[in-house]
């Protein structure tokens, strides 16, 4: 595998291409948007200037291993597909269907995805078996491993072929079946959801919330702090997306998270979530 696909250019997807590009792959970078191929363009050149790569990876990055597009058909030639649009069914449902006309039989189709069941988007696919969940973590260059999810059809080859690209990013894979959440994000935003409602009762501050992970569990950070990194609007569709697949109330979304993500309060990539960010 020598030219990989990553649709998306977002927080992630952005990562995905830089890490993919500091070990010597060639990308092809798509989004419908100019402004936000432009945006990952810059994001990428900070990133690399401030040194966040993994310890173990290479120092500098040959910007024209990355080719931005806003044409899918530039996916004709690829030998895997990373896919990192926003966390909602419709467009997912969109995408794949397209990806399946435009790439070969034998590419694998990866999405990187926080909640959505692999099983249900590799059958908007004719190559389930080659349809795989790759869940990178962010910020993507700085994490060593990556949660794999094996959907109902997905092959031994494909596990094995994703295993082997995540090698060649100097990343581990850690296997694990197909649930909505999976095992981080079931566990993360119950967390994350749990958190934002003490915020809410006025329990405690965000301040507050995340002293007690970081100073009494030593956690590196707090989980609104890790919510905001992540993106609120991330963080509450994950959430409705488990609510809706486990019709469980302990996944119903806080209120407050709700009218934050209404008020286009988002976390970082806004500059305002729990915290205020330049």
């Amino acid at each position: 595998m020598k030219r990989i696909g990553v649709v998306g250019a977002g927080v992630m997807g952005a990562g995905v291409a830089q890490c993919l590009a500091q070990h010597g792959f060639q990308v092809v970078l798509v989004d419908l948007g100019a402004d936000v191929l432009d945006q990952a363009r810059e994001r990428i050149r900070l990133d690399v200037r401030m040194g966040r790569l993994l310890n173990n990876g290479p120092a500098e990055l040959d910007p024209d291993l990355i080719q931005g597009t806003t044409d899918y058909d530039d996916l004709a030639e690829v030998d895997f597909v990373i896919e990192n649009i926003t966390e909602k069914w419709e467009l997912k449902q969109r995408v794949y269907p397209r990806l399946d006309q435009i790439c070969r039989p034998d590419v694998v189709f990866a999405a990187n995805t926080s909640a959505l069941s692999i099983t249900r988007i590799a059958a908007l696919t004719r190559r389930p078996d080659r349809v795989i969940g790759l869940h990178f973590m962010n910020p993507v260059p700085m994490k060593p491993s990556v949660e794999v999810i094996r959907g109902w059809h997905t092959s031994a080859e494909t596990v094995r072929t994703a295993e082997k690209l995540l090698a060649g990013m100097g990343k581990n894979g850690i296997v694990v079946g197909d649930a909505p959440g999976f095992v981080s994000n079931r566990v993360l935003m119950l967390t994350i959801n749990e958190a934002v409602c003490l915020v809410h009762e006025q329990v405690a501050t965000a301040e507050q919330v995340d002293r007690i992970f970081t100073s009494c569990f030593g956690h590196r950070m707090g989980p609104l702090e890790t919510a905001d990194l992540i993106g609120l609007d991330t963080i509450l569709y994950s959430v409705e997306v488990l609510y809706e697949s486990y019709n469980d109330s302990k996944y119903r979304p806080c209120p407050l998270l709700r009218q934050m993500v209404d008020a286009g309060l988002h976390g970082r990539k806004s500059g305002q979530g729990f915290y205020t960010y330049r």
